[in-house]
């Protein structure tokens, strides 16, 4: 019995806040088998790297199955905690770490995937993360004219 080869989702996802604290948005976009679908949503009152991670996280929420997930973006924040600070963390109770909160909740919905993380450079025309920092920001923007 040959064992069944998880499907491969490349998940895109950025971060942005208008002021550190300030209101945030995140967008991704999930790919898979040639189909894209883009995701978005925000916060009044938030941090960048909130955004960033909460990015990851809603998007891991949408994938119904166990997949091979690579997780692409321009925050080396979130990217370097996935592939090699986590675990650290984790062993030491998550002490002197900021947004304990939204790892925690990383942690949960990542559990059924395997997961590596990619950085890229942005704002220097990758186009899915241009389009990511595009829906980030049109979002912040929505939360700030909301206040």
């Amino acid at each position: 019995m040959s064992k069944r080869k998880n499907k491969q989702v490349t998940l895109y996802s950025d971060g942005s806040s208008l002021g550190n604290p300030g209101p945030g948005g995140y967008g991704g976009i999930l790919e898979y088998n040639g189909h894209k679908k883009e995701f978005f949503g925000g916060e009044a009152n938030t941090t960048n790297n909130r955004m960033e991670l909460r990015g990851v996280i809603e998007g891991l929420k949408l994938i119904k199955e166990p997949c091979d997930i690579t997780v692409i973006s321009d925050s080396s924040y979130v990217i370097n905690a996935i592939n090699s600070w986590l675990d650290g963390w984790i062993k030491k109770d998550f002490k002197k770490v900021k947004n304990v909160d939204l790892w925690r909740e990383y942690i949960e919905v990542s559990k059924p995937h395997n997961i590596k993380g990619v950085w890229v450079r942005g704002h220097n025309g990758h186009e899915e993360n241009e389009r990511c920092d595009e829906l980030a920001f049109n979002e912040a923007q929505r939360q700030k004219e909301l206040l």
